[in-house]
């Protein structure tokens, strides 16, 4: 990956919450999955903006329900994680992985 091309701390979060819900996985409970992993509030509007960046980087597929009369006729988008979004998890995780190589606190130091 290029200059510019890991993925942001959300945008690695997004997506691992899309690969848990293994295809499943659409804005509201993409974002049940993350706060109840993350214990953190987390607005739908960043998670529809998330979801659309990482479509439109190919690193997730969207395809649509069937509309239900629950929703008003609207279909639910689902979305799965695309190979290029698996190649760019593991990426964002080497990078951090590498940076980490050889990091020692002093003893004493904030945790």
């Amino acid at each position: 990956m290029g200059k510019g091309q890991f993925l942001g701390e959300f945008e690695q979060v997004v997506l691992l919450a899309v690969a848990r819900l293994d295809g499943e996985g659409y804005g509201v409970s993409i974002r049940r999955e993350i706060e109840s992993r993350t214990e953190r509030p987390v607005t739908i509007g960043a998670i529809y903006a998330t979801l659309d960046r990482l479509v439109a980087k190919g690193y997730l597929a969207l395809t649509a329900g069937a509309p239900t009369p629950e929703r008003g006729g609207r279909a639910k988008r689902f979305y799965a994680v695309e190979p290029e979004g698996i190649v760019a998890l593991h990426a964002s995780r080497g990078m951090l992985d590498r940076m980490w190589e050889g990091v020692a606190f002093k003893p004493g130091a904030a945790p």
